[in-house]
């Protein structure tokens, strides 16, 4: 299978490897890599899940960890016969880990039909210029997994509520993000957690259901700080910034990448209206990517942050990150410092 690219693509070769073994269908071997676990570790469960039964499991299944064994011992397993089942299942579990990985080269250019090999690599990948990664593109199945980034972790929480039967509001999705972060694996099991708590039958997720169940306040989130911002309320958007500094968990550099990639959007839109001040809904999710539910919230944020300003902002933000990674911060306090960075941007 033809090496994709983009969490999207790896959803879609994930949602194949899953449709494939579940009707019975097995690749000689499967490299499952990338920055972002969430889908590897689907597909690799799946496989575990579908290749055997519970009875042949015992004889024919040997799971192995990349600091506790080599190529040669994992190549010897996947080269042996099945005893009384129609295939084998090796699983090399933190494959990066194993210092000759590169060496299951050579069994990977002729796998064994009767084998299902699993080669599963957590946050790194397999370099594409050798033979180990030429050799499985060539005889099975490669599915990458890139880290999905800030801006796009909105449209991502609604596509899987959507693939669950479930709406999700963009402001819940929003909320829900700021939460997790781009952890996917977190996101689904707070998703999980969260429909237990609804009532049976629940389809549609609010924002109100997430601050209940999740444990975080929108009235006090940096993503209802941006909203204030981009709104212009200075007396909302400092009484957020003192209480989202209060915290203990507060780390500055998390609140400037918000923000930073917020008025980055912003200016991308601007630069688009200088060429179209009348852009469609298409154009307006392709530059902003955001739902439309907040591109109300845009139009406003361009009146108030002019280019020059909204470059100032940045500009601002770039030296409050460095300042809230240690660099002369002076003895201003991590809240000190919110409060400061959130009057200056609203001056």
């Amino acid at each position: 299978m033809a090496r994709q690219a983009g969490y999207q693509a790896a959803e879609a070769t994930c949602r194949k490897i899953m449709e494939d073994v579940k009707n019975g269908v097995f690749s000689p071997v499967y490299l499952l890599m990338g920055e972002e676990p969430f889908y590897a570790d689907l597909a690799c469960d799946a496989i575990i899940g579908s290749a055997l039964s519970d009875m042949e499991r015992d004889f024919n299944q040997t799971i192995f960890y990349g600091l506790d064994t080599d190529a040669g011992t994992v190549a010897s397993e996947a080269r042996m016969y099945p005893m009384m089942a129609e295939r084998r299942l090796v699983v090399v579990r933190e494959a990066q880990n194993m210092r000759s990985l590169e060496d299951l080269a050579v069994y990977c250019e002729e796998p064994m039909e009767s084998t299902v090999l699993v080669i599963l690599m957590h946050g790194d990948k397999a370099d594409k210029r050798k033979a180990l990664y030429k050799n499985i593109a060539k005889q099975g199945v490669v599915l990458e997994s890139p880290a999905v980034k800030d801006y796009e972790i909105d449209g991502w929480i609604v596509s899987y509520y959507r693939s669950k039967g479930l709406t999700i509001a963009p402001d819940a999705a929003a909320l829900l993000g700021e939460s997790a972060g781009t952890d996917l694996g977190k996101i689904a099991l707070e998703t999980e957690k969260m429909l237990k708590n609804l009532p049976e039958g629940t389809t549609a997720v609010t924002a109100a259901d997430v601050e209940k169940n999740v444990g975080i306040s929108r009235q006090f989130s940096v993503f209802e700080l941006t909203r204030e911002l981009s709104m212009h309320n200075a007396q909302k958007a400092l009484r957020i910034a003192a209480y989202i500094g209060s915290s203990p968990k507060f780390a500055m550099p998390m609140v400037t990448t918000v923000l930073f990639n917020h008025f980055y959007r912003i200016l991308k839109y601007e630069a688009v209206l200088m060429k179209n001040p009348r852009p469609d809904n298409d154009i307006k999710s392709a530059v902003l990517g955001v739902n439309p539910y907040f591109f109300r919230e845009y139009d406003t944020a361009v009146l108030n942050y002019p280019v020059a300003k909204c470059l100032r902002v940045m500009s601002l933000l770039e030296e409050y990150d460095y300042k809230g990674k240690g660099g002369d911060a002076g003895e201003a306090t991590p809240q000190q410092m919110l409060m400061e960075l959130v009057a200056k941007i609203l001056n």
